[in-house]
This record gives structure tokens, C-alpha cells and sequence, in this order.
């Protein structure tokens, strides 16, 4: 590969990086690789193309290349990455990025936001979004403005498109950034107490039905992940999400996504069908990534024949999600009544566990609830077994309930849950 014209050195890093990118995608296309299925090839072209550049600096002709090891870098992300954004997905701190307009690029660490120095244009945001969802599958037009995709380290995209978002389309993605893989990871986090922990894995080896509750980024698919963890090897686990976001190791796992409708209108599968389906695969155990809308009845119908299940939920409070998820299977039809659902759910969730996002970035348990399955002026009656007092998660008062659910495996709730120094 050779340089198509002669560089000087008054020229700018912008555009030796504009005239080195047309090299290395020019060696792409001769090639004929893919440039995100074949990273490897596209760095070893880019490797080339800078390597020829500095030894023709040599020579005098053109301006040396001050870290030809960052160059390619830079290359490899414009062409085989996700260009400016890459950096921040390459940033382990990063938890999220978004972007309100190409001059006005956010991220997020350890819950806290800040406004970044990256300045885009429209056509990048827009080439970024179509590479995006090139790996996925998915996609957005008018005809569908908003788009939810997994990116292929596993980060999640959203895409509202311009003229649902005013001015330019909004991105945001939230990258999935997993410090804790089991329940004693969250103790090292402080985000609950030994005891605690050594509780919540108990309850998910005795079979309980637990709603993980929260609001945005206050960490429940993290704790939905942790609880899952705990789920014995021999059971079998199938779950359902919008888009894959559990990972957890297990042996007997089958992970389903939803499929958005394709150009034609038609080959939508929206949760509620995969939760359905989920039940006709022998299922031990049931999760279900975040429950939304009518897709709640069936999981609640699920539980409440016996099958061991867990969920998220976005709420404000253990009680406040006790109460939504009496009103969400309200939403899958007429003929379904609060008389039929507040029962329901009273004897079907065994346990509720809120978490919250603190004004440090923290994500801690704030209470976890028993539910003895007492209904009282269709109010869902709960005992609490902890909750937050202060900066500490303390035992509370309430009694767990289920006990001869804990017995069956062996396990001695109330030695377990004693008062003891954590």
C-alpha cells in the first residue's frame, strides 16, 4: 500500500486519520473481510497502511506518526468499532452512554453522569446507529422509531429516531458492565450484609418466587443475575427477556429473546409469547428479565401453579411493586379482574427485594419482604425481614414465610435469620 498523495507536516491529526482510514477501508474492500465479523484483519491492514506511513517519515515526505500503537487503535475503532463512541466501551468504568444530540454526549460512571468533551456530527451518530444494528438484526425506521438491540460484547442499545426525538435521533447504551456474579460479590459491594446474602441464596435453593424491584440502573438485573447464580445445577432454568441481559453460570439453561416485527409487518414475538412458550419446555425454574405489561398475568399464572420463578420489576418500593404487579395483568383483558389478581399474587410472591440507586452512584438493598399471603381490604399484607436503617440493612421483625419450604431442603430458616453481630 502506498500514500496516493505527498503529507506535510503543517497537515492536522484529523486528517492524517481521514487520509490513513480511506487506506485501511480501501485494503478492506480489496480484501474482502467483514470489518466487525474479522476485527483481526482489519488491524493487521491498519498495522500496514501506519507502518508504511512511518517508514515513508523516514524519508522526509511526510510527518511522523506520534504513537503509530494509538494510530491503529483509532483506525481499528473507526472502521471495525463503533468510531468516537469506542473509546468509552472500551473504558471499564463506563457503565452507560448517551447521546441527547451529536454535540452533547453523556456517560455514566458508578452511577453517577457526566457530560463528555466528544463532539459528533449527525452523519456519525447516524453511520454508528446503522453499524450498530447491523450485528443485531434489528432495525429502525419510521415505520418503527424506536429500537431496542444487544451490541456484540452483550451492551444494550436504544434508539429513539429523529421526529419521535426532537432534532436528532437518541442513543443510548447501556453497557453491561457485570461486577457481581454471585450473591457474595454483593456483600463485597456492599450492597447487603452477610447474613443477608447467606438468606436470599437460601430462599432461591428452597424454590421461593422472588420479585426483584428498583428503579432504573439501581441494579436488578445484577441481582436477578446473582440470584440466579444460586439456582442448584440440577434444576432446569428457562428465561425471558426483551433483550439477552442475564449471564450466569448454569448447566441447564435455555436464555430467549424477543424478535421485533420485520419489514412486512409480521414475525413479532413479544414476551408475553415467550413466557407462554417457556412453560412447555420443562421448566424447573422461570426467569423473566423485567416484566412491563400484560406479559405479567401469565408469569403470575406460572407461579402460581407451583412453578419456582423470579423477575424485575421497576418500582419505588417493596409494597409499591407488590400493588403494580396487581395492576399489570389488568392490562391483558377485559375479563380480568382485581378480585382474580390481588390473591393471586398474595399467595404466588414469596419475596420482594428493592433496591435503590443512592445520590453517591451506590446500589444497595433497601428492604426485602416476605409475603405470608394475607390479603386485608385488598391490601397484599408483608412482613419485613430486613430493611435499611441509616447507612446499615438490618434484620427486621417479620417472620419468613413458606418455612416448610426451607425444611424441604435441608435448611433452618429461623437459625438462619436469628439476631446475631454482622
Amino acid at each position: 500500500m502506498t500514500l496516493t498523495r505527498p503529507y506535510t507536516h503543517d497537515h492536522s491529526h484529523a486528517q492524517l486519520v481521514e487520509q490513513l482510514d480511506a487506506q485501511v477501508r480501501e485494503g478492506v474492500r480489496r480484501e474482502g473481510v467483514d470489518p466487525q465479523l474479522v476485527p483481526a484483519a482489519v488491524r493487521r491492514i491498519a498495522e500496514d497502511v501506519v507502518g508504511e506511513h512511518d517508514d515513508l517519515s523516514l524519508t522526509g515526505a511526510v510527518a511522523p506518526i506520534a504513537d503509530p500503537t494509538a494510530m491503529v487503535g483509532e483506525l481499528v475503532a473507526r472502521i471495525s468499532g463503533f468510531g468516537a463512541l469506542q473509546q468509552f466501551l472500551d473504558d471499564p468504568e463506563v457503565e452507560e452512554i448517551w447521546i441527547n444530540d451529536p454535540s452533547r454526549v453523556f456517560v455514566a460512571r458508578r452511577g453517577r453522569h457526566e457530560l463528555t468533551n466528544l463532539v459528533l456530527d449527525a452523519a456519525q451518530v447516524q453511520e454508528m446507529v446503522e453499524r450498530m444494528l447491523k450485528t443485531s438484526g434489528r432495525r429502525i425506521d419510521i415505520s418503527q422509531p424506536f429500537v431496542d438491540a444487544m451490541l456484540p460484547e452483550g451492551h444494550r442499545l436504544h434508539v429513539v429516531l429523529e421526529g419521535i426525538s426532537r432534532g436528532f435521533s437518541a442513543v443510548n447504551i447501556r453497557k453491561f458492565v457485570l461486577r457481581a456474579h454471585r450473591l457474595v460479590d454483593l456483600v463485597a459491594l456492599g450492597s447487603l450484609t452477610p447474613q443477608a446474602a447467606a438468606f436470599l441464596d437460601a430462599s432461591v435453593r428452597a424454590g421461593l418466587n422472588i420479585l426483584v424491584a428498583g428503579g432504573t440502573q439501581a441494579g436488578k438485573t445484577t441481582m436477578l443475575n446473582c440470584l440466579a447464580a444460586a439456582v442448584p445445577g440440577g434444576e432446569r432454568v428457562v428465561s425471558a427477556e426483551e433483550v439477552f441481559e442475564l449471564r450466569f453460570a448454569h448447566p441447564d439453561w435455555v436464555p430467549m429473546q424477543t424478535r421485533q416485527a420485520g419489514l412486512e409487518g409480521t414475525g413479532e414475538i413479544p414476551l408475553r409469547v415467550l413466557v407462554k412458550e417457556s412453560l412447555r419446555m420443562r421448566p424447573s425454574r422461570i426467569i423473566v428479565g423485567e416484566v412491563r405489561a400484560e406479559e405479567c398475568l401469565d408469569l403470575l399464572l406460572a407461579l402460581n401453579s407451583g412453578l419456582p420463578g423470579m423477575c424485575t420489576l421497576h418500582a419505588n418500593s417493596a409494597r409499591e411493586a407488590l400493588v403494580k404487579m396487581c395492576t399489570l395483568p389488568l392490562l391483558a383483558g377485559e375479563n380480568i379482574s382485581a378480585r382474580f389478581v390481588v390473591p393471586t399474587v398474595a399467595s404466588s410472591v414469596d419475596l420482594v427485594v428493592h433496591l435503590a440507586l443512592g445520590h453517591d452512584g451506590s446500589r444497595r438493598v433497601n428492604e426485602i419482604v416476605a409475603v405470608p399471603g394475607r390479603v386485608e381490604s385488598d391490601v397484599i399484607e408483608v412482613e419485613p425481614i430486613f430493611q435499611r436503617v441509616g447507612q446499615d440493612l438490618r434484620r427486621a421483625s417479620g417472620t419468613v414465610s413458606r418455612p416448610e419450604r426451607f425444611e424441604r431442603v435441608g435448611i433452618d430458616v429461623r437459625e438462619l435469620l436469628a439476631d446475631r453481630d454482622e
